[in-house]
């Protein structure tokens, strides 16, 4: 059996997976910095009203909310592959996009000829999520650890003065 050139450089996989990577990296981006920016405004507010406490479950349920956008990008990629029937079973498509997706690798390569590119842009697009959501959350470290030093200074009968100075 013959296959045509596109099908042996895998232009089909090349194709889709730029523009999906295109579109799970804007949804990407648009929900991390709505995540953000509703923790750095809820924070800076607990910070000033020493709700220290506050601030800790603020960073807890946004690190959740992180997770569930890896979560809900695993779902595109595995609704996408099974609509365009490239895996035949959605549960099956949406377990072989978060094997990818993670770069975890335990399933085999169950794409067909001319799409087997497409994994190996399902993981960058992962490895690219992975890392921007690690530089959000670094950045989000900065309140949280302000607010678990000045709760202990303040368990330890620290000067309120001195606690407000701590930055």
């Amino acid at each position: 059996m013959q296959t045509s050139l596109s099908t042996n450089l895998d232009l089909p996989g090349y194709l889709l997976g730029g523009v999906m990577l295109l579109i799970v990296m804007i949804f990407h981006g648009a929900l991390l910095l709505q995540i953000a920016k509703r923790y750095e405004v809820k924070t800076f507010l607990y910070l000033a009203e020493k709700q220290y406490s506050a601030v800790a479950v603020c960073f807890y349920v946004s690190v959740f909310c992180l997770f569930l956008v890896h979560i809900a990008e695993i779902l595109i990629w595995g609704v996408v592959l099974y609509a365009l029937k490239l895996i035949p079973a959605l549960g099956q498509s949406i377990l072989f996009g978060g094997s990818t997706y993670t770069a975890m690798g335990f399933m085999e390569d169950i794409l067909p000829d001319g799409w087997k590119m497409l994994a190996v842009i399902i993981a960058f697009s992962g490895m690219f999520a992975f890392a921007w959501t690690a530089s959000v959350m670094i950045s989000m470290t900065k309140n949280f650890r302000q607010a678990y030093t000045k709760l202990h200074m303040k368990k330890l009968n620290i000067a309120s003065e001195v606690i407000d100075r701590f930055e």
